[in-house]
């Protein structure tokens, strides 16, 4: 019965090269945004226990109030530490002189639309 109702035409189970490709790029958008979220929480929650725990600790019970899994958890305590430390350690930008001219320059990625 269910088979007249939801024929596989309609629903296919295997989806086209293109269409699995931007699932994969669709899901790993997801992916960023629930981890930029969560780091954002975490970072409001070191604020907000700044008087009463360390910023690791602070990370820590947040992780463990909100039940993140790893390797989730794991993504989620190090960029949150990163934010952190950014304030703590200034990035040292390299000067134009100091790049090798013999080291090799990198192509910048570029995602293909496929036609």
């Amino acid at each position: 019965m269910l088979r007249r109702l939801l024929p596989e035409s309609i629903f296919p189970r295997k989806l086209s090269e293109n269409a699995e490709r931007r699932l994969r790029l669709a899901q790993a958008r997801a992916e960023e945004s629930v981890i930029r979220a969560h780091v954002d929480n975490a970072l409001m929650f070191v604020d907000t226990l700044a008087e009463d725990l360390s910023f690791d600790r602070a990370i820590d019970n947040y992780i463990r109030v909100m039940g993140i899994p790893e390797p989730l958890a794991s993504v989620v305590a190090t960029r949150t530490l990163v934010v952190l430390g950014q304030d703590l350690v200034p990035y040292r930008k390299r000067a134009k002189e100091d790049v090798r001219v013999d080291e090799p320059t990198r192509p910048a990625l570029r995602i293909a639309r496929a036609r």
